[in-house]
């Protein structure tokens, strides 16, 4: 734990006292976002102080040119930068001509801030004294609408304390922004004009290179004392921002409000020629329906939301908050409603590692999707990685692979590949395995075969065409191996045989052998369609299953454990827990070659096979290996802890457990590992879900049932959560004395507790 000022609360995160240092790790954490756009909790005010400025649309990005040393070739061109977007949030305040700045006052008391997550706000509140000693209390509200998600809404309001003061409000829109992340400190934005009508403003704007249209409104409107005042204003524009200036005598006591929506309208939903008249069609919409009922429209939406995605947790408020903030995160990254977007892992908290798509996706996100939202929603997921499959055959053309081999890529916008690190971009093909298992896990959970058929089949078969290109046959092994590659543990790079790598590959040609089968006898009009697509042939399926059948898995028979690659032994293995304090992290303490040579792991590779595939497992074999390399663990991957949690539960190790439990879905709160000013670490959010869902609660899918092995932390009275399973909603409620199942549904289902069938009813209360 690296920092601790966050109150601890049920529902929301609290900060108490203003603190500079503080101030961009909080823009982190109260990020706002609804799905199409999002912010950093940047004040709205001027700061001079640090601070990241961040505000950013949903699916537009820059192809910031690649930056390496030495080119090579099969580098990708770009690097995708999530744009920051311009600002619409500003409100600059003078009081009696002097500019109100939290950096610079002589006094800055009772500073609090709130992000509630429950109704999806944001607030702010101080008083301060200025230095020309005007004494004031300011107080601001703001959400980004879920319900219409184009706009947003700021009320900020100003008192003033010990004088009357006059107090002028300055709101406007800055096109003049920069990507915290530039390569080469281009230009991402052309201003294509700047207006105004009445009390609203536009910038139209378009991306360099990628040519997003994008207008940035704005709408504003000032109140005294609650009652809406008409006044002139000046107003100021320039090449890249425009703003007004409303000027207001005040007097001691009175309170000045400025109201403002603002947000984007963008050509991705709109023609490029008509987005001012989409901005001004939204502003009149929001503006009718008012701050107030604008809010309360936020707070319906979220308590839908909540109805179905809360886990409850009784008698532990830190960790309450955790998986709340967890799952509220998400919400604002990803709510399923545009098929284009995917969830980037940063959301639209920072601008760190680019890219839309990660396979954080597929291995981590889609089981939080499917089970607290209609199972479309992840099906849209599985969807976006069809569309994207002649991207990814072009990709693995690049490296030399043919006849329609796939290689998805790491990062991605629009499904090339965009991240310009060799030792992740080349060799990190251990993504494509999450994308079939992705498929498989659709499946099994929702009982919808209907994707495999009409568009998965296509994928599995791409994906099984690069594996078996990727492997090579060792005859001094007399087996296939995977050479040069790197595991979901980035600590070691270019290896040989990450049994991850290789156990992935090997199910993932198993895989789609078995589903060519499956389709070829069930679905005979899609078998012969996707046949004639691709080409296949059973020559080609026999050389497939050579590789599959043969393939190499390093292994110690000292150690009785399979090795995360052929060198691991090879290492000077001292544990995580003779690593001097001072030197974590270790990957902002240590240069890269020294890291590369230790043992420390940054997120355990078998561990994380053993997690997808446990069933090809024993428990003697999971704690075997957990004991082995969980030693040697730094967790300085986000993915790292859920994974750890769900398997220390599996062995009923619940106190280690319940810490990991927290280190994932504290992770940011606390700030772990020393970066949560970057942004939020939001992809891993879906494993705080897993890490209850799944490990505390044991769920699985077994046989086509459910299957639970309910266990609680000491530290807890009880927690619930809710499931939806086919289209049928399942209450958990999990207590020190049993756990109560309600079913919410049509048909009574059958589930698994504890290794014994139980029958469950609508609206019944069972308790086992």
């Amino acid at each position: 734990m690296n920092h601790n000022y966050i109150k601890p609360d049920n529902w929301s995160i609290i900060e108490e006292g203003f603190d500079a240092k503080r101030v961009k790790s909080s823009e982190s954490l109260m990020s706002i976002g609804n799905g199409a756009m999002g912010q950093r909790a940047n004040f709205e005010e001027h700061y001079s102080g640090e601070t990241f400025q961040g505000s950013y649309v949903a699916g537009v990005y820059y192809p910031d040119k690649t930056r390496v040393g030495w080119w090579k070739n099969g580098y990708p061109e770009y690097f995708a930068k999530v744009l920051n977007a311009p600002n619409w949030i500003g409100i600059n305040v003078t009081i009696n001509g002097e500019q109100l700045d939290l950096a610079k006052c002589e006094k800055v008391e009772h500073f609090r801030r709130e992000l509630n997550m429950k109704e999806g706000w944001l607030s702010r509140s101080f008083t301060a004294t200025l230095q020309n000693f005007i004494e004031i209390k300011v107080e601001t509200k703001r959400f980004l609408s879920l319900e219409i998600d184009e706009v947003g809404a700021i009320e900020y309001n100003v008192t003033p304390l010990n004088n009357d003061a006059q107090i002028d409000f300055i709101p406007y829109l800055d096109n003049g922004i920069t990507n915290e992340d530039s390569n080469w400190d281009d230009k991402f934005w052309d201003v294509l004009s700047v207006n105004h009508d009445d009390d609203q403003a536009f910038i139209v704007s378009k991306t360099m290179k990628t040519h997003f249209y994008v207008c940035t409104s704005m709408q504003t409107q000032v109140s005294l004392n609650g009652k809406a005042l008409k006044q002139d204003k000046v107003v100021s524009d320039a090449i890249d921002k425009i703003e007004f200036t409303y000027k207001n005598q005040v007097s001691k006591g009175d309170t000045i409000t400025m109201t403002k929506f603002g947000g984007y309208t963008a050509d991705r939903n709109h023609d490029k020629n008509e987005l001012i008249t989409a901005a001004k069609k939204t502003l009149k919409t929001v503006s009718q329906m008012g701050f107030d009922g604008l809010l309360e429209t936020q707070k319906e939406a979220w308590a839908k939301i909540w109805d179905m995605a809360d886990i409850s947790i009784d008698g532990d408020v830190a960790a309450q908050q955790g998986i709340r903030f967890n799952i509220f995160h998400l919400n604002q990254t990803y709510l399923g409603k545009d098929t284009r977007l995917n969830i980037g892992p940063k959301g639209f908290t920072g601008e760190k590692y680019g890219g839309s798509t990660y396979w954080d996706t597929e291995a981590y996100c889609i089981p939080f999707y499917m089970a607290t939202k209609d199972q479309n929603v992840a099906k849209s997921l599985l969807e976006y990685r069809y569309n994207h499959l002649d991207k990814a055959i072009e990709n693995a053309q690049k490296l030399g692979f043919t006849n329609g081999a796939a290689l998805y890529p790491m990062v991605t916008m629009n499904g090339e590949e965009c991240h310009n690190e060799w030792e992740i971009t080349f060799e990190e093909i251990h993504r494509n395995g999450a994308i079939a298992f992705a498929i498989f896990n659709y499946y099994r959970y929702t009982g919808d075969y209907s994707y495999i058929p009409e568009k998965g089949l296509e994928v599995l078969i791409g994906i099984a065409r690069f594996w078996h290109q990727r492997a090579t046959f060792s005859t001094a092994k007399n087996k296939y191996v995977i050479l040069g590659v790197t595991g979901p543990n980035e600590y070691e790079n270019n290896v040989n045989n990450n049994w991850y790598t290789n156990y992935i590959a090997q199910w993932c040609i198993q895989y789609a052998l078995e589903t060519i089968e499956k389709v070829k006898e069930g679905f005979n009009d899609d078998y012969t369609r996707v046949k004639g697509k691709t080409q296949i042939t059973d020559s080609e399926l026999d050389q497939w299953k050579a590789v599959a059948d043969n393939m190499y898995f390093p292994f110690s028979e000292e150690k009785n454990v399979y090795l995360q690659q052929d060198g691991f032994l090879d290492k000077e293995l001292i544990t995580v827990a003779d690593l001097p304090k001072a030197s974590r992290p270790i990957n902002q303490k240590w240069s890269w070659d020294r890291i590369l040579r230790s043992p420390y792991i940054k997120q355990a590779d078998i561990l994380q096979g053993m997690y997808f595939f446990e069933d090809d497992f024993s428990t003697e074999e999971l704690e075997r290996h957990f004991d082995f390399y969980e030693p040697f663990t730094v967790h300085e991957s986000s993915l790292s802890p859920c994974v750890h949690s769900i398997q220390a539960a599996k062995l009923g190790r619940m106190e280690q457990a319940y810490e990991f439990y927290l280190r994932t879905s504290r992770l940011d709160l606390d700030d772990y590992n020393h970066e949560v000013e970057e942004g939020l670490h939001i992809t891993s959010m879906a494993g705080t879900w897993m890490s209850i869902v799944e490990g505390f609660g044991g769920m699985r899918v077994t046989n086509d049932m459910l299957s639970f092995e309910p266990k609680i932390p000491n530290e807890w009275d009880s927690y619930s959560f809710k499931i939806n399973f086919r289209n049928q909603i399942l209450k958990v409620n999990v207590t020190k004395n049993g756990t109560k199942f309600q079913l919410d549904g049509d048909h009574q289902i059958d589930i698994m507790v504890k290794g014994e069938k139980v029958t469950i009813s609508p609206n019944n209360l069972v308790t086992v």
